[in-house]
């Protein structure tokens, strides 16, 4: 299996410059005008122009305003906060400081486009300080 993240943009020119300035993103293959892979990461990044107002799942218009949604992406950093400043740097709204916690440290944001992310850098015992001693 291969895992593929695709990101509905309103401006692919907008977003590749904000997802290579923001997390060192390269980019990839040109599909056309509105279409742009990035490499990385882990799995490639596909950055799909998708204009505002547009029906996207089910009966939801797509709006690029800030929005909920119960998947977002969790960037793994050494450094949040240098991750962060970069980020803000290339757009990013920082919505929650970086802060510790018991797995390492986290800060909230959201790209230029309304979707959500961490950066987190994880401590030497990571997810498994939840689990308790």
């Amino acid at each position: 299996m291969t895992l593929l993240l695709n990101i509905d943009v309103p401006d692919v020119a907008a977003a590749t410059n904000f997802y290579t300035e923001a997390f060192g993103l390269t980019v990839g293959r040109r599909f056309g005008a509105d279409f742009v892979e990035l490499l990385g990461w882990p799995a490639p990044v596909y950055l799909l122009t998708k204009q505002a107002g547009t029906l996207g799942a089910g009966s939801d218009r797509r709006r690029y305003e800030r929005h909920w949604t119960p998947l977002h992406v969790d960037v793994v950093v050494d450094d949040v906060d240098a991750a962060v400043a970069r980020a803000v740097r290339a757009g990013a709204v920082l919505e929650a400081p970086a802060r510790d916690a018991p797995y390492g440290r986290i800060a909230m944001l959201a790209d230029p486009f309304g979707h959500g992310f961490c950066l987190l850098a994880f401590s030497a015992k990571g997810y498994d300080a939840l689990l308790g001693a």
